[in-house]
C-alpha cells in the first residue's frame, strides 16, 4: 500500500497541473525526467488524438451496431438526448465535420491567442502550458457546439472546401518534414563516421534495406496491380514513379551535388523512395476497382490480395492504414515546430553552427542542452527548458494542429466522396483520393529535388 505522505505531493502537483500553470508530470518516480515544452506538446497531442479517435468511431457502423446491441435502452437514451433515432445525428460524416470544426476552432483560437509570445513567464504562456482540465472542458464545449450550428446544409458545404484547403496545406507541410527528416537522418549518422566507423556500416545497412523495400514494392505492385488487359494508369504511374526515384537517387550522388552538399548520399533518396512507393501503393488501393471478362465471368483485377480473402484480412489492412494516419499526423504536428524543422520549412540553413552528435534516436534530439531541473514531489522530475524564452513558436504550433484537424476530417470522411463512407473502407477510396495520393508522390519528389538544387540556385540562403 502506498503511504499517504507519498501520494499527497503527487496529488497536489496534478491538481496544480489541471487547474494551474504548473507543468504536468507522471506520479511514478521511476519515469525519466521530462522537459516542460515536451510535456506541453504531448498533452496537446493527446487531446488531438482523443478527438481523432472519436471521429473514427463516428464513422464506424460496426461500433454503432455494437453500441445498439450492448447498451440497454439505447433508442430511448438517444431520444432523450435529442440525438435522433438511434443517435443518427452523432454518427456519419456530418458528425465528424462538426466535431472537427470544434477542434479546429479550439486550436485556431489558441493560435491567435499566443501570437508573439516569446517569454514563458507571461499569463498567455502560463495558459498555454497549464490549466489542462479547463482547456479540456473548453475543447469539449467547442466540439459539442458544432452540433448546434444553424443552417447545417450550407455549413457542411462551405466547411468541406475549407477542410480541403487546410488539408492540402497540411499535406504539403507533412511532405516537407519528410524531406527534412531524410536529410537530418543522413547528417546525424554521417557526423559519427569520423569518430566510429560502425556508423558508416549502419548507414550502408539502412540504405540497403530501404532500397530493397522500394524495389520489392515495385515488383509487388508490378505483379498484383497490373494486368495485360486493364489497369493502364497503374502501369504508367508505376513506371513514372519508379523512374523518378531512380533519377533522384542518381542526382544525390552526382559530382555537382556532392560538391555543394558533401553529406548528400543514398540514404535520403532511399527514405523518399520508400515513402513514394507507399503512396503509390496506397493510391492504387484507393482507385475504384477494374474488372475484365475472363471465361465469361467478370473478374476484379489489380487489387490487394487481402481484398479477395477473409474479412479479417481487410480489417488488418484498415487498422494499418489508420495507425499510419495517426503516426504521420502526430509526427508532423509535434516536429514541425522545432527550430530545425522551422528552418527546413523556410528552405534555408540555420545560421547557428550545428554540433551534431550521432544517435540512433536522432529525431528525439534536443534543441538545447542544460536547463534547471525541479523535483515534483515523489513523481517524475520536470526540466524547465523555457525559463529564458520559448524554444518553439506557440502560435505556429497551434496553427499546425489546426491544419491537422482539417486533414484528419478530410481523410476520415474520404475527402470529397463522403456519402456512404465508412472507416472500415479507409483504404478503399475513389478517384479523388487516388489523385491526391498520386500528386503527393510527385510533390514529395519535387521537394527533395529542390533541396538538392537549392544551394546552386540560392547560394546565399544556404551559407553556414
Amino acid at each position: 500500500m502506498v503511504p499517504m505522505d507519498m501520494c499527497t505531493p503527487c496529488c497536489i502537483s496534478q491538481l496544480a497541473c489541471c487547474c494551474g500553470s504548473a507543468a504536468c508530470s507522471c506520479c511514478c518516480n521511476c519515469c525519466p525526467k521530462i522537459k516542460q515544452s515536451t510535456g506541453t506538446r504531448i498533452m496537446y497531442a493527446f487531446y488531438f488524438l482523443l478527438v481523432t479517435v472519436i471521429c473514427v468511431i463516428m464513422m464506424s457502423p460496426t461500433v454503432d451496431q455494437e453500441l445498439r446491441d450492448k447498451i440497454p435502452f439505447y433508442s430511448e437514451l438517444c431520444e432523450r438526448m435529442n440525438a435522433g433515432e438511434n443517435c443518427k445525428t452523432l454518427v456519419g460524416y456530418s458528425a465528424v465535420y462538426k466535431v472537427c470544426f470544434g477542434m479546429a476552432c479550439f486550436f485556431l483560437l489558441f493560435s491567435i491567442f499566443t501570437i508573439r509570445v516569446n517569454n514563458s513567464q507571461g499569463c498567455r504562456a502560463a495558459i498555454h502550458n497549464g490549466f489542462w482540465l479547463l482547456k479540456f472542458i473548453a475543447l469539449a464545449a467547442c466540439c459539442a457546439g458544432g452540433f448546434f450550428l444553424p443552417d447545417e446544409g450550407t455549413f457542411l458545404e462551405v466547411w468541406r472546401y475549407v477542410g480541403a484547403t487546410g488539408g492540402f496545406i497540411f499535406l504539403l507541410i507533412q511532405l516537407m518534414l519528410l524531406v527534412e527528416f531524410a536529410h537530418r537522418w543522413n547528417t546525424n549518422w554521417s557526423s559519427g563516421v569520423k569518430y566510429n566507423r560502425l556508423w558508416y556500416a549502419a548507414l550502408a545497412f539502412v540504405t540497403l534495406v530501404l532500397f530493397s523495400v522500394a524495389v520489392g514494392a515495385v515488383v509487388f505492385m508490378g505483379l498484383f496491380y497490373t494486368h495485360p488487359e486493364a489497369c493502364l494508369l497503374n502501369k504508367i504511374f508505376l513506371g513514372i514513379n519508379g523512374s523518378l526515384c531512380l533519377i533522384v537517387s542518381l542526382l544525390a550522388i552526382s559530382p555537382c551535388i556532392q560538391k555543394l552538399q558533401p553529406t548528400s548520399g543514398l540514404l535520403q533518396p532511399g527514405v523518399i523512395s520508400v515513402y513514394v512507393m507507399y503512396l503509390t501503393f496506397s493510391a492504387f488501393s484507393s482507385k475504384p476497382k477494374e474488372m475484365v471478362e475472363k471465361d465469361g465471368v467478370n473478374t476484379t483485377v489489380c487489387v490487394f490480395p487481402f481484398n479477395s480473402g477473409l474479412e479479417s484480412d481487410m480489417k488488418i489492412v484498415t487498422t494499418m492504414g489508420t495507425i499510419i494516419l495517426f503516426g504521420c499526423v502526430l509526427y508532423s504536428c509535434l516536429t514541425s515546430t522545432t527550430r530545425r524543422s522551422s528552418a527546413a520549412l523556410r528552405v534555408c540553413r540555420n545560421s547557428e553552427p550545428e554540433t551534431e552528435r550521432a544517435r540512433c534516436c536522432f529525431c528525439f534530439g534536443d534543441d538545447t542542452e542544460d536547463y534547471d531541473e525541479e523535483k515534483t514531489g515523489s513523481g517524475q522530475n520536470v526540466v524547465y527548458d523555457e525559463r529564458e524564452g520559448t524554444i518553439y513558436s506557440y502560435s505556429y504550433f497551434h496553427f499546425v494542429f489546426f491544419l491537422g484537424s482539417l486533414y484528419v476530417m478530410m481523410t476520415v470522411t474520404n475527402w470529397f466522396h463522403y456519402d456512404g463512407h465508412k472507416i472500415e473502407k479507409l483504404l478503399e477510396g475513389s478517384w479523388s483520393v487516388f489523385w491526391i495520393k498520386m500528386a503527393s508522390c510527385w510533390v514529395c519528389l519535387i521537394l527533395y529535388m529542390w533541396t538538392l538544387f537549392a544551394p546552386m540556385v540560392c547560394p546565399k540562403r544556404f551559407e553556414a
